[in-house]
C-alpha cells in the first residue's frame, strides 16, 4: 500500500542555481546534496515536513533527466510515493494493469530502493515507488 508522498522530483539544468532559487523560495536552509552515479545525476533534497522537494541535474547527456529536459525543459519530473515493500507493490500494480519501467527496483537517492511506473497509465505523471532501506 502507498503510505505517503516522499518527494516531488524536479528536473533542473543547473543544480547550484536551482538550489539557491528554491532555498530562497522555501525559506529553508541549504539542501542535502547527493550524487547517484547509476542514474547519472546529482540531487538536492529540501525537507518540508514529511515531504521533500528533489531537484535533479543530469551529470551525463545520456541520463534520463538530460533527455527529459531536452524534450520538455525544466520542471516537475515525478512524484514519489513511499511503500512498505516495493516488490509487493509492483506485483499488485502489474495486476492492476500498470507498466513498470525497467521491471525491477534499484537503489536511488536518500536511502531508498525505487521503481517507476510508465506515465501513460498515470495521466502523464511519472510515478516513483520508494521503499526506505533499513
Amino acid at each position: 500500500m502507498i503510505k505517503r508522498i516522499t518527494h516531488i522530483g524536479v528536473a533542473v539544468k543547473n543544480l547550484k542555481e536551482a538550489s539557491e532559487r528554491f532555498r530562497n523560495l522555501l525559506g529553508v536552509r541549504s539542501p542535502v546534496e547527493e550524487s547517484v552515479a547509476s542514474e547519472k545525476v546529482k540531487v538536492a533534497m529540501f525537507e518540508l515536513g514529511e515531504t521533500k522537494i528533489e531537484l535533479t541535474e543530469a551529470t551525463d547527456p545520456s541520463s534520463v533527466i538530460a533527455r527529459f529536459i531536452e524534450k520538455r525543459g525544466e520542471g516537475v519530473h515525478h512524484i514519489s510515493f513511499e511503500v512498505e515493500n516495493v516488490e509487493a507493490e509492483l506485483e499488485r500494480l502489474k495486476g492492476e494493469g500498470f507498466e513498470v519501467l525497467e521491471g525491477y527496483p534499484k537503489v536511488g537517492a536518500n536511502g531508498y530502493r525505487v521503481a517507476f511506473l510508465h506515465p501513460e497509465l498515470t495521466c502523464g505523471v511519472l510515478i516513483e515507488l520508494s521503499e526506505k532501506l533499513h
